[in-house]
């Protein structure tokens, strides 16, 4: 086993830390404003909520969407030894957009049409993972 660690493992490794980090905006919020009712036993009404507390929890799930299908496919490429130039850019690209997708969202700054553009790129640089992974 080689002993270099593969630019897309570290990618991956980032875009877990941010997936598992993403919930704090929203949780935060959530505990910032008082919403009347046991919260516990069934969440408020997101709509009950400032919009910035909403679009954090959709941010949180939209990148869940997309590191599922990533992770996957970077670890496939890792076992295939299937790494090359266009999964190192691929792997980069995606997880800035991923940042920039976050950070868009939550403070409302990606609106029509840069979000789903961002979203779009995230998903083609899965299908170009995709690509290596059956040229490999």
């Amino acid at each position: 086993m080689s002993t270099d660690f593969p630019t897309e493992l570290g990618v991956l490794t980032c875009l877990m830390i941010l997936a598992a980090s993403l919930w704090i905006p929203y949780i935060v919020g959530v505990n910032k404003f008082e919403i009347d009712g046991d919260t516990f036993a069934r969440p408020a009404d997101l709509r009950q909520y400032p919009e910035w507390v909403h679009r954090a929890h959709r941010a949180h799930l939209n990148l869940l969407e997309q590191a599922l299908p990533f992770g996957a496919l970077v670890l496939i490429l890792n076992q295939i030894d299937g790494f090359n130039t266009l999964t190192y850019w691929a792997c980069i690209i995606f997880f800035w957009l991923r940042v920039g997708h976050a950070v868009g969202m939550i403070s409302g700054l990606a609106r029509l049409p840069l979000r789903p553009m961002i979203y779009l790129g995230g998903w083609v640089c899965i299908l170009l993972l995709a690509f290596s992974v059956f040229t490999a």
